[in-house]
This record gives C-alpha cells, structure tokens and sequence, in this order.
C-alpha cells in the first residue's frame, strides 16, 4: 500500500485499538437503525479525514464485514495513492454511465476490503454528486455491502459534503486537535445540521495523550 495504514502495519497499537473504538461506537450509535452509508468529512482541508476513512475501512474489514470505500471526493481525490490503485476509472465514470459498478470496483489487499476510486476529476462534481444516478448508485452499493464509506471533500470548501451527508445514515466528523479553529468546526457542524445530516460523532485527529493516561485511556 502507498501510504501507511497503521491498522495495518501494526495492528496492536494504542492507535489501531482507538479505531476500533470508534468503530464500536458507530455500531451502537443507533440500535434502532442499520447504519450502512457512513460520510467522513472535515472542516477545512489536511485535519486527515483521508487517513481515517482507509483505516476505518480496514478495522471495519478485519471484522470480517464486506466493505467499499468510495473516494467522493471529486476535486483532490487521494484514496488511490493509498491502495497504490490505478485512478483512470471510478465513481465519476460511474456517474456519467461510461462504466458499469463491476468496472470500478478495485479488491484490496486487505480481505473484504474494496475501493471505489475518484477516476478522472470532472467539471461538475457538486451535480454529480446531487444526481439521481448518484441515488441508484448508493441503493445498490447497499445492496452488494455491508457498510460503504464515503471519503468527501472538507465542509467549508464546497457544498459536496453537505449534499452526500444527506445521503447517508451517518457522517463522522474529523478534527485536527490543536489545530482547526473552533469556529471552522462550528461552522461545520451548522452546515451538517442545515443538510440534515445525522452526525454521528466527532473524531479528535492527532490528540497527544498524556504518556500518564495511557493506559487509562486504553482501558476506557
């Protein structure tokens, strides 16, 4: 793989266990309702919502769950460096009808792990994306998986995440501790709400814990 997915490489680590966290905790989010379509986004660009979308797809995937994760983001789209896949053909040649799903479909080398590329970057991202054709596409993938992860662009950029949060069941926000400012998220967190996304939760990306806490913090 491209880049390196710590759930991967070490998957005894204090960070993968945190991922397993949040996986647990997206599982008992809602009892009531099956949470299927997961968007991850950010407020602002380089908080890591890329990095978190691939090793949440693999803890989700060691589960032993059929997983896809779809590269929604039409403008610097990233999750093919990561599988180290080929980006010539993916979503939005699926939704412009020039390939059918089988065609953009790429196996990884993590079992039961799947992943849907950008493909070629298109004129019109935000209507693709608001399209009918993007409504079947996401009824079949949740037909064909059992849980699909949407990689979307940073909220206050453009409007691509707001349309797909009100596609999914759930959106997970990804903050870089330290780093955004409390205003961006905010302001993030209003623009989910105006789409009437079901937020399920916030991901504090990069938190230095205390080396006192560690292992309170492992335990908790």
């Amino acid at each position: 793989m491209g880049r390196k997915l710590v759930t991967v490489a070490n998957s005894n680590s204090f960070v993968s266990e945190q991922f397993r966290t949040i996986r647990t905790n997206i599982t008992f989010a809602m009892p009531d309702q099956e949470i299927k379509t997961i968007l991850v986004t950010s407020a602002t660009p380089g908080e890591g919502k890329s990095t978190n979308v691939a090793n949440l797809g693999v803890v989700f995937a060691q589960e032993g769950k059929k997983i896809l994760i779809v590269d929604a983001d039409l403008r610097k789209p990233t999750m093919h460096y990561t599988f180290r896949l080929a980006n010539i053909r993916g979503l939005s040649n699926l939704l412009t009808r020039q390939y059918e799903m089988a065609e953009v479909l790429n196996s990884t080398e993590i079992p039961n792990l799947f992943v849907m590329t950008s493909g070629p970057i298109p004129p019109n991202p935000a209507e693709l994306l608001a399209s009918k054709t993007m409504d079947s596409v996401i009824v079949q993938l949740i037909k064909d998986f059992d849980i699909i992860i949407f990689d979307a662009p940073p909220l206050l950029s453009v409007t691509d995440a707001q349309i797909l949060a009100n596609k999914c069941h759930g959106t997970l926000l990804i903050v870089h501790s330290g780093v955004v400012e409390n205003t961006s998220v905010l302001k993030a967190k209003l623009s989910l709400e105006a789409s009437k996304a079901n937020i399920l939760g916030v991901v504090l990306n990069n938190y230095k814990t205390p080396l006192g806490e560690y292992y309170d913090h492992y335990y908790r």
